[in-house]
């Protein structure tokens, strides 16, 4: 999720907040320069690299906040001989009070990528709750409004992940941004395929990922090329989904192997 949404909600719901970035750097650090996170009293978001450098940040954010601590403060910190961590580097962080007027020049976080993902049975909630935490966009289809769950990766709805439901889920695809990443797992084959038609008929994917074998990808290629679908831009399809080398069918573990393929794409 983008940090600067969290802001804008923990602004409109009272809560008191301090923002710390690492403002400047030397040597090796946990995180680069301009990176943030949020500390309230009962929650974080984001991070600024872990270990005893997020721990020691977040203890002086509480007691700003604890003390009514309004002024902009500071703080130095050789990672190496202060907090005996393994990186050599330093890094000062800036702490400060959140306010409003911080919003309109909060640093804009481009999404990593824009996925459609289509379908919402067991494996398409648990890449939704991977996703969840993460800076993508998401518009997750599916005809079935009941499949949808209540809450996702927290008490409430993250704002990124935009639900869709009704019938002909796949002329949907016509909305997606060019270079769009697809997932399709919906709950029938045919509408798997027509849903795939439809995408590779754009052409303009980032990444299309059909869920199954690879008999059923065998299958749909075949019945794609029947309809026309160059052989090109059918090979480009991945089935299965999921990074090599990470087995298991559980929803849980083919949802970390597809994220993770997804981020590796969207690094290419």
């Amino acid at each position: 999720m983008q940090l600067g949404l969290v802001a804008s909600d923990w602004l409109a719901a009272g809560v008191a907040t301090v923002w710390v970035e690492v403002s400047e750097t030397k040597g090796s650090v946990p995180r680069e320069r301009g990176t943030r996170m949020l500390v309230s009293a009962q929650q974080t978001a984001g991070t600024i690299g872990g270990g005893h450098l997020e721990l020691k940040a977040i203890a002086l954010a509480r007691e700003m906040l604890a003390s009514g601590d309004t002024t902009v403060r500071s703080l130095h910190l050789p990672l190496g001989p202060a907090l005996g961590q393994c990186c050599g580097g330093a890094v000062t962080l800036h702490f400060e009070r959140l306010q409003e007027r911080h919003l309109s020049k909060w640093p804009s976080e481009p999404p990593m990528f824009h996925l459609q993902l289509y379908g919402a049975g067991h494996v398409g909630r648990a890449i939704a709750n991977v996703l969840a935490g993460l800076n993508v966009q998401v518009d997750w289809v599916d005809e079935r409004e009941d499949e949808f769950p209540l809450s996702l990766g927290g008490p409430v709805w993250p704002p990124h992940i935009r639900k869709w439901v009704g019938e002909g889920v796949e002329a949907e695809v016509r909305h997606a941004p060019p270079g769009a990443f697809y997932l399709v797992l919906t709950h029938q084959h045919d509408l798997d395929l027509r849903i795939t038609e439809a995408i590779l008929r754009r052409g303009d994917f980032g990444f299309l990922g059909l869920i199954g074998s690879r008999t059923k990808k065998q299958k749909f290629t075949h019945r794609l090329e029947e309809r026309g679908i160059a052989p090109a831009l059918i090979d480009r399809m991945v089935c299965p989904i999921g990074l090599p080398g990470i087995s298991g069918k559980a929803p849980e573990v083919i949802a970390v192997a597809v994220v993770a393929q997804l981020l590796k794409q969207a690094r290419i």
